[in-house]
């Protein structure tokens, strides 16, 4: 029996609860890990002997009080999302807000309404999560040190945010409908091509364009790190184009590297709180080029292009099952759109609920992948006999961002697949 075919003998209730058990289905199974590894927080008060040597009695009890926070603080916010959207699903709420949408736009043309349906959507997500995120960053962050936002910056910053978001979303958006609209049968063929197009596009123009709206770029002063870095660059002969410091310290004292860049002209930028302080936060230089030597490894074993042929592959299975079920009546009046069936609602409850179970597989493959890319770039740094000033980096970056060491095996092997990768390489 095909997956329409089983819909076809559901009622519209069903098939809306249907859709509310998937949502608690998935809620509960990431709670109840959550709740594994808030009970190893709790009880693990003393250091792991393992760890006595890398880290203090403070150091780890800051990074136990602060993961403990955080799943507290997630415990409350996740709740609250199932909440929202049971109701959202139950009480038919997106169709109400599309109903108010059509009242309002003068236009009464699809593409439109859609947009506005979007930024109605996305405005009553932002203010839902509004005093979630101010909480973690003024009050959970704060209090661990971490929280380096003015009230005057979070404000400018979210208003942003939103801005950018909403010029993306809208014109991702319309090119969506109309190609739908006017492609034809193949018509996510169409859309698949054009949609990955725009994905490079994003990728391409977003750290130069996008990114300095939120944060602020200079490049790296001359110096011994610059002369080294550029050294580690052509020997590996990485095309290196620029050195970039961002002024991260203004957001958070959390620290980050990367690079980005297409074919022969690529940028590294360091997190300002990734460069060594007077307090002995942040990392020495040579610490940070083996840092740099694990970024680069993901580079050299084409890591980014693998993940952007399988997002892309990834991209045209959804839209093919977009293709087969869009137009099938009962996903639309599931959730009370009994008049219209609107392209991007279609979209929306194809990507979001329909493949809702593959989705949470393909997560869990990706992190599988995840971890083997990030263990291959390890070893791509000890092959630049990198390998003692990584370990001191990442212990540093751990000790900064107060990471907590000691996890449950289940959340371990669910979020961060360590144990099974273990089990695999015995093998």
């Amino acid at each position: 029996m095909s997956l329409l075919s089983f819909i076809d003998k559901l009622d519209d209730q069903c098939i809306r609860y249907v859709i509310i058990l998937l949502l608690w289905a998935d809620y509960i199974w990431e709670t109840y890990l959550s709740i594994r590894q808030f009970g190893v927080a709790k009880s693990t008060v003393q250091i792991p002997h393992q760890l006595k040597d890398v880290m203090k009695n403070d150091e780890y009890e800051k990074a136990r009080n602060y993961s403990i926070a955080k799943l507290k603080f997630g415990f409350v916010k996740q709740f609250h999302s199932i909440i929202i959207n049971t109701v959202v699903i139950h009480q038919g709420i997106l169709a109400e807000i599309w109903r108010f949408t059509e009242g309002i736009n003068p236009f009464m043309d699809e593409v439109s309404t859609s947009c506005i349906w979007l930024v109605l959507l996305q405005l009553m997500t932002t203010l839902l999560d509004l005093p979630f995120t101010i909480y973690y960053n003024f009050v959970l962050e704060e209090a661990f040190g971490f929280n380096k936002q003015t009230a005057g910056f979070f404000v400018w910053d979210k208003i942003k945010q939103f801005l950018v978001l909403q010029i993306i979303t809208t014109m991702v958006a319309s090119i969506v409908i109309v190609v739908v609209k006017n492609g034809g049968d193949f018509f996510f063929i169409y859309l698949w091509a054009i949609v990955g197009v725009l994905t490079l596009v994003l990728l391409t123009i977003y750290p130069a364009v996008i990114a300095p709206l939120f944060d602020k770029y200079n490049r790296l002063a001359e110096g011994e790190l610059k002369s080294d870095i550029e050294a580690l660059a052509a020997s590996l002969k990485f095309p290196l184009t620029d050195l970039y410091v961002v002024e991260g310290s203004k957001r958070s004292s959390h620290s980050n590297a990367y690079f980005y860049g297409l074919f022969k002209s690529k940028r590294i930028v360091l997190f300002d709180t990734l460069l060594a302080k007077d307090d002995g936060s942040g990392c020495d230089n040579d610490e940070i080029l083996a840092v740099l030597s694990h970024e680069l490894g993901h580079w050299s074993r084409n890591h980014n292009i693998k993940n952007l042929v399988i997002g892309q592959v990834n991209l045209f299975l959804l839209f093919t099952v977009f293709g087969v079920t869009f137009k099938y009546p009962k996903l639309y009046t599931a959730l009370g759109f009994y008049r219209s069936k609107p392209v991007l609602v279609g979209l929306f409850v194809v990507l979001q609920y329909v493949m809702m179970p593959y989705n949470t597989v393909l997560s869990f493959l990706m992190t599988v992948l995840s971890r083997k890319f990030e263990f291959e770039a390890d070893d791509f740094a000890v092959q630049q006999n990198k390998g003692v000033a990584l370990e001191r980096s990442l212990l540093k970056l751990n000790k900064d961002n107060s990471g907590f060491p000691v996890h449950d095996w289940l959340y371990s092997v669910w979020h961060f697949l360590i144990l099974l990768y273990y089990s695999v390489l015995k093998l």
